[in-house]
This record gives C-alpha cells, sequence and structure tokens, in this order.
C-alpha cells in the first residue's frame, strides 16, 4: 500500500466520529495477487467503480506483483491499519492461509474471490465452476477434432484451484477419447510466459492438433507467436477462458475459435464485503454462471473487459 493510501485511511478512520452515527464509514480493502494479469487488474478497477456507488466505502488495493510473500504482507498491512473488509485474490491455497485467518479472527469481513483458500475461516467465497469450464472447452473441441489428434493445454498458475479444476474438468470429458493426447505447458496466465512455452514447443518440434488454454491472455501469446514465425492461428481450433474484448475480435476474426465467459466478481466482492458489514445474511460461497461463447453469440453477450 502506498503512502497516499495510508494517509487517506488514517484521515478516513480520524474522521469517522465526526461524520454522524447514522451511516457508518467502511474501509475495503483488496489484495489482489498480480495486475500485471489482465483479469486481476480489470477485477480490482471493477471492484472499485462498485466501490465508488457507496459514498460510506473507501476502497484500497494492492498489488503483490505475483509474489505470495508480498501479497501476506499487504493482508497483514490492512489488518494492522484497521480495514473493516478484505477482499483477497490469491496466488496460492495454503500460503495465505494463516493472514486471511487473523484477519478473520480480529472481526474483518474476508471475501475471496475466484480462486480458493484451504480454510473455511472467512465471510464468503465468490467463484465460478472451474470444472464445468474444462467441461465446457473440452466438449467444444470434440466438435472440431477427428477420433485423434493432439491436444495442447496451456496451465494458469501452479498450487491454486483454478487451474486445477479446468485441467481436471476438461480431463474428465477428453478421457473418454483414448486416441485424443493432451500435452501440457504451463503459461502462468501471462503472455510473455506464454510466448516463451511456444517458442521452446517450437524448438522441439513438439506438433499439435488444437489448443485449450486457462486464459484469453495466453492465447493472445500464442497468436504473438503465431504472427512472429509466418504462422495461421486460423488452421488450429483454440479455446480460452474469461471472454476479454480482445478474445472477441479474435473470435470475429477467425484467429480463436471460442472462449468461455468467466465472470471478474469484482463488483459482486463489493457488494457482499458491504453485506457483511452491514450484518446481513450472506452465503458461505457465491457461484457465478459460466457460458461458451462462439461467432454463434458472440453479438449478444458484452466481454468481461
Amino acid at each position: 500500500m502506498g503512502v497516499l493510501q495510508k494517509v487517506f485511511l488514517l484521515l478516513l478512520m480520524a474522521c469517522a466520529s465526526v461524520i454522524g452515527a447514522e451511516k457508518k464509514q467502511f474501509v475495503i480493502a483488496f489484495a489482489q495477487d498480480n495486475m500485471a494479469n489482465d483479469f486481476r487488474k480489470a477485477q480490482v478497477l471493477q471492484a472499485k467503480e462498485a466501490a465508488a456507488k457507496y459514498p460510506n466505502v473507501l476502497f484500497l488495493y494492492s498489488d503483490a506483483k505475483a509474489k505470495t510473500s508480498l501479497l501476506i504482507r499487504h493482508i497483514e498491512q490492512f489488518i494492522a491499519e484497521g480495514a473493516d473488509a478484505l477482499i483477497v485474490g490469491t496466488n496460492h491455497s495454503d500460503l495465505v492461509v494463516p493472514a486471511i485467518e487473523r484477519a478473520h479472527e480480529k472481526g474483518i469481513a474476508v471475501v475471496i474471490v475466484d480462486r480458493g483458500v484451504n480454510t473455511d475461516r472467512y465471510g464468503c467465497f465468490i467463484h465460478s465452476n472451474n470444472k464445468e469450464i474444462g467441461r465446457i472447452a473440452a466438449r467444444y473441441l470434440e466438435t472440431k477434432l477427428p477420433k485423434n489428434g493432439t491436444v495442447l493445454m496451456l496451465q494458469g498458475l501452479e498450487n491454486n484451484d483454478v487451474a486445477d479444476a479446468r485441467e481436471e474438468g476438461f480431463a474428465e470429458v477428453i478421457e473418454k477419447h483414448s486416441r485424443i493426447k493432451v500435452i501440457k505447458r504451463r503459461g502462468n496466465y501471462l503472455r510473455k510466459d506464454t510466448i516463451l512455452a511456444m517458442e521452446a514447443l517450437h524448438k522441439e518440434g513438439v506438433l499439435y492438433d488444437a489448443i485449450y488454454s486457462h486464459s484469453d491472455s495466453m492465447l493472445s501469446g500464442v497468436r504473438t507467436f503465431y504472427a512472429r514465425h509466418g504462422l495461421d492461428i486460423k488452421k488450429v481450433p483454440t479455446v480460452g477462458v474469461d471472454y476479454t474484448a480482445e478474445a472477441r475480435e479474435a473470435i470475429k476474426n477467425g484467429e480463436q475459435s471460442a472462449t468461455v465467459l468467466f465472470p471478474l466478481a469484482g463488483k459482486e466482492a463489493v457488494q457482499t464485503a458491504v453485506k457483511l458489514l452491514e450484518k446481513k445474511e450472506v452465503p458461505k460461497q457465491i457461484e457465478l454462471g459460466v457460458t461458451l461463447i462462439t461467432k454463434e453469440n458472440i453479438e449478444k453477450i458484452q466481454p468481461i473487459f
């Protein structure tokens, strides 16, 4: 958290007692994993926009730049500086647990978004069915592949339930086809890491017939790689996850076959945090729906960012 944010937080806390008892002032802090990830950045921005609709809420956020130790430090700082609610976008299911549990024990309203943690000591977990995302992607590629072939799976981060579930759901469907092989490479949801992975595959001479990517941002990296080498991405069936504006244009242009809409959950995280602060009843888990996006329905559904 920056110095300016700390000043605002201290000013708000100092003034809260004199603003009036009718509408209590709240601080909602978002400890985010990595805003170099397009989805994670858009998630924070959506949360910020949602928080602006509440005049009694001050919204703060931090960017851990994909470093788990820094994410834990940010959570601890928000706890120490008196945040009323904490939204957490984590990058590890286990390492952040002690800090999250400390926040919960101190009476802070904790909302976990999209990536789960191995504890139930929080207020609410907002997520989508990532296994179903994998199943949807697999069922789509079934229609694009012959009875044999190889699928390249571009994986998200290690040690988080989202990537694991997207892989497991995909396997549930594809493993029914004994002649379809799956090879895996990790792109960490990032363009640059995906480009490096694709370059390595190219050097090794590894061939594949279709691509399933755990995020649209990684498919963006794939398109960059294909353009760099003068290859035609339109010949390869590709399905991603998120449904970004860039993916929408790629689908329109035939440079991406499909994607699965994955809600940002930033707005819902703020709304849920406010309900918890107002002592309203909130379910322990909220599941947001997912949808396959292709050329057939692309004009009817807006991208998430």
